[in-house]
């Protein structure tokens, strides 16, 4: 499962969603999504500021985590930024892999 940070902030229209239904609310809703889509929160903050939301989630693939993010803008009541979350592992991983890189400009080896 891939990791993923969601930051939301609702419009106006969702923000007088929260206010009737509430963050438990709003959690249940949001985990039947993921759920649904094979995945699980792993944590749900809410916060104030630029950002109302943040979660961590588990989603079985980018298509899952897509489809997840496209559903929540298409509604039109908040604004959602997914980011993968990549693992200390993942990283020491891709800096021992090798890429046959050429940088603009310069000549071909």
């Amino acid at each position: 499962m891939a990791k993923y940070l969601i930051t939301a902030s609702y419009t106006a229209e969702g923000t007088k969603g929260v206010l009737l239904e509430g963050g438990s609310g709003r959690k249940a809703a949001i985990q039947k999504a993921v759920q649904g889509l094979g995945g699980s929160i792993e944590s749900m903050y809410f916060a104030y500021g630029d950002t109302d939301v943040l979660l961590i989630v588990d989603m079985p693939s980018a298509a899952s985590g897509l489809a997840l993010s496209l559903a929540a803008n298409a509604s039109g009541t908040v604004n959602v930024k997914t980011t993968p979350l990549i693992t200390v592992e993942e990283v020491d991983q891709a800096c021992k892999a090798s890429v046959n890189y050429r940088a603009a400009g310069t000549a071909a080896v």
